[in-house]
């Protein structure tokens, strides 16, 4: 369809008044919900898959079987989970069944960074914390987490594009956030609802991952030695 056709269709691409009109009321709430989704979908998933991924890190034989479900979790359409997942009780429509959805499909890169991560730590490193009387526990979250944070990161920043990405879905099972006014503007004809929704998305993607990035600059051990 031509320019033309889509205004004659539609109308003017972007109402700046339409969006000055309704920036309060209904495209804030609607970034904030996504920003909503979003951070809580990418904590619950770090909380389950840290553990996990030490644990995998540990004992090898577990790497396989929890690689294979979440990976099981992963390959399936982000439709068809939202279908299944409405049907389970105790979750149904809404924002639960979205941040279970965003939950599962984050699982897998999580748990393999973390596990890449800590497989990148030097073992001479780890001998010479043993070496200095260093217990397990104290090796892993004092010198084996901080030089696999780069990894780690690395794996955060690509699961949290891709949750506020899938979260644009989960509207449609009324998630909320930015992905509503997407729907709300295809199903009004309202090209300013949908270029508005698709435009923050795309930029709160950005500055998540930019964000993200800067995080793990200023946390990296040796950057901090290396400036002082």
């Amino acid at each position: 369809m031509s320019r033309i056709n889509l205004l004659q269709t539609y109308g003017p691409l972007i109402e700046w008044d339409w969006i000055s009109e309704n920036f309060v009321e209904d495209i804030l709430p609607a970034l904030q919900g996504h920003i909503f989704l979003s951070a809580v979908s990418v904590a619950i998933a770090l909380a389950i898959s840290l553990p996990l991924g030490i644990l995998a890190a540990r004992y090898r034989t577990a790497y396989a079987p929890v690689t294979f479900v979440t990976g099981l979790l992963y390959t399936i359409p982000s439709l068809a989970m939202f279908g299944i997942l409405i049907t389970v009780p105790g979750i149904g429509i809404g924002p639960r069944a979205v941040i279970v959805a965003l939950v599962a499909y984050s699982l897998l890169v999580l748990i393999r960074n973390v596990v890449a991560g800590l497989d990148a730590v030097p073992p001479e490193t780890i001998d010479a914390a043993k070496g200095m009387g260093l217990t397990p526990a104290q090796i892993l979250f004092g010198v084996e987490l901080p030089l696999a944070l780069p990894v780690i990161v690395a794996g955060i920043r690509i699961a949290t594009v891709t949750i506020i990405g899938i979260a644009t879905i989960g509207a449609y099972i009324s998630g909320g956030g930015l992905g509503k006014m997407i729907f709300d503007g295809i199903n009004r004809g309202f090209p300013t609802m949908i270029i508005t929704g698709a435009v923050l998305a795309t930029a709160l993607a950005i500055v998540a991952d930019v964000s993200l990035l800067a995080v793990e600059r200023r946390l990296r051990p040796w950057a901090r030695t290396r400036r002082a």
